[in-house]
């Protein structure tokens, strides 16, 4: 069991969801005691959990046992409306995974905008013609599924290489024309379980014009890369020529964050602006160029490539990120034993070195790989 809830800790470090964080903060007496199994509070029921996962046969038996033993030991003090809760969430979630599953090896952008927007509007074509251009290089769109720049993703994009991560509100009409009827339309309750979809499904995020829900994902997504609760990918801030809608936000950012202090310099490279549906899918691939993902093991943080630098540009990179360096140097490695145990990425080529948790630095440094020539 011990070597299974190991190798599960692995695979859960490279989930988009989980927390970019070395072995130390993920197994620090604090979360170890926060995660000790507590069963389901009646040893004779945790018996009877244990024989009927046995009896089946299925992936991952162990959290398995741990879901069921939790929603036991939940319901003894849980009233029926937070049950409600738990057995929605849990319902949304999965269906959710089911509906995403044929689709692990694609990539997809989110886009997110204003419900509002007019047909008619500058900030409609952009987001049509982003999403246009981004499916024709290979990539899946993921909106909202609502009117207004989510329907202009889906339109661009086409009900085919689209999906709708939907909310139930009062206020705003349901599904658009473009993915209303398609079977990757998915319709959410809460707002927290819809958000974790796009985290977890998504390789890059572009945000158009939009009121506070625009905003709201906004500031979360550069609240949880800053902090390292999800890895690292582009955040483009979009909006057509003599729209002054993220400059305007820009200026209340470096006036009130930065210059206060309330964040660091750094931390405007967690996003990019894009004037432009060309410029917006360049940025994106530009990303990608050399980087392919990032996970700790143990305590060294490991940075998947296309092509890893060589002993100048190694050099090069321990002067100019030596700020980011917590011990030792950045180093040229092969693929380590967690890594190969998992099947993780064996085709890749990788540096690692024992990182500072400063990750608008990391993204810099990351910029840099993807710059470096081949």
């Amino acid at each position: 069991m011990e070597n299974i809830n190991r190798r599960q800790e692995n695979i859960d470090a490279v989930t988009p969801v989980e927390p970019l964080e070395p072995l130390s903060q993920r197994t620090s007496p604090t979360r170890q005691r926060m995660r000790r199994r507590t069963g389901s509070g009646d040893r004779t029921l945790d018996v009877k959990i244990a024989e009927l996962v046995a009896s089946v046969n299925v992936a991952d038996a162990d959290l398995l046992a741990q879901a069921v033993e939790t929603m036991f030991r939940t319901s003894r003090t849980a009233n029926r409306a937070e049950m409600k809760l738990v057995a929605r969430s849990m319902r949304e979630l999965g269906r959710a995974f089911r509906i995403f599953a044929p689709y692990r090896g694609r990539r997809k952008v989110s886009m997110f905008g204003s419900a509002r927007t007019p047909v008619d509007d500058p900030d409609y074509a952009i987001s049509r013609d982003f999403a246009a251009a981004i499916v024709a290089r290979g990539w899946m769109v993921i909106t909202g599924a609502g009117p207004g720049v989510m329907a202009a993703g889906h339109e661009g994009a086409g009900a085919s290489e689209s999906f709708g991560v939907g909310i139930k509100l009062p206020m705003e009409q349901g599904a658009n024309g473009f993915i209303a009827g398609d079977p990757k339309l998915i319709d959410f309750k809460y707002f927290f379980t819809r958000k974790i979809m796009y985290m977890k499904e998504s390789d890059a995020f572009v945000l158009l014009p939009g009121g506070y829900g625009t905003l709201d994902e906004a500031f979360e997504l550069l609240t949880l890369m800053q902090t390292g609760k999800t890895s690292l990918r582009p955040v483009v801030l979009l909006a057509p020529p003599g729209n002054t809608y993220w400059d305007d936000w820009l200026v209340f950012v470096r006036e009130h964050l930065i210059e206060r202090g309330l964040c660091s310099p750094e931390d405007l490279s967690l996003f990019e602006q894009a004037s432009d549906a060309a410029d917006a899918v360049q940025i994106i691939e530009r990303f990608y160029a050399n980087y392919q993902s990032a996970r700790y093991v143990g305590e060294r943080l490991v940075l998947r490539l296309r092509r890893a630098p060589g002993k100048e540009q190694l050099a090069t990179l321990n002067r100019n990120f030596a700020d980011v360096i917590a011990r030792g140097r950045i180093e040229r490695i092969q693929a380590t034993p967690a890594e190969r145990t998992d099947n993780d990425s064996l085709d890749a080529e990788r540096i690692a070195w024992h990182a500072t948790h400063n990750f608008g630095r990391i993204r810099q440094l990351i910029d840099a790989l993807n710059m470096m020539p081949a």
